[in-house]
């Protein structure tokens, strides 16, 4: 491919990722009536609040898709990261329509962007940190966490869990691979905070209900992902 040209598509993907919202509705989660049995107020979702982090995702996606076109249209790191990235931009542009009115589909197609993004994420290069790979670690650390709210309304919607057991399941399942990809990609505090974001939403979510399983384990998620993310830096400190 000739130098220059992947960068420009990621940013020609990006720009279609971050005005796809302005040809729907935009959305804050999935609504009861789009399931056979309606899902009110999901336990594993958060509240509608948490959404509003996609200003920030959009805003820092924009601004790094840019700067790679201009200072780093051929660079190694950033190269290694941009096909993952490419796809998951490009499937990202046709989520929200999707979502709005396909919501298995929607749920495919989040888990695939989700992998994608998180591919991006462990191929990013260790430069330009605050441009190349912090904002795709935001990026994939909520669509993570979005994967496994996508699949346990889904499962609730369909009867194949209680909604209850749907939430506990798939925010189970988001911590783990969060730890896992920390584990791979320790520095990257912004793959954590999104996710510690996810689950203040999930908590704000539940206290009205007082559900103590999923606040439990939503807060035992906050504690471990902030305590991994701070581990780095602290030994960083103390050698």
């Amino acid at each position: 491919m000739r130098i220059g040209t992947l960068a420009i598509l990621v940013l020609v993907a990006t720009i279609a990722f971050v005005v796809s919202p302005l040809f729907s509705s935009g959305f804050n989660g999935f609504s009861a009536d789009q399931f056979p049995i309606p899902q009110t107020d999901p336990p594993v979702q958060p509240a509608g609040y948490a959404f509003a982090i996609w200003g920030v995702i959009y805003l820092w996606l924009v601004i790094s898709a840019a700067y790679g076109v201009w200072r780093a249209p051929d660079d190694a790191g950033w190269q290694a990261m941009r096909i993952p990235l490419l796809i998951s931009l490009t499937i990202g542009a046709f989520w929200i329509a999707a979502a709005n009115s396909a919501p298995v589909l929607a749920t495919v197609m989040i888990v695939v962007m989700a992998a994608t993004a998180i591919a991006a994420l462990l191929r990013a290069g260790p430069e330009d940190v605050w441009l190349q790979a912090r904002p795709v670690a935001l990026y994939a650390g909520w669509l993570t966490a979005a994967t496994g709210v996508g699949i346990g309304v889904t499962l609730a919607g369909y009867g194949v869990l209680s909604a209850q057991a749907a939430a506990l399941l798939c925010l189970g399942a988001v911590l783990l691979v969060a730890l896992i990809v920390q584990a791979a990609r320790p520095r990257e505090w912004g793959y954590a905070a999104a996710i510690i974001w996810a689950l203040v939403g999930v908590i704000v979510s539940n206290l009205p209900a007082m559900n103590l399983p999923v606040l439990a384990l939503a807060a035992l998620g906050i504690a471990l992902l902030a305590w991994r993310a701070a581990m780095p830096f602290v030994k960083s400190e103390t050698r």
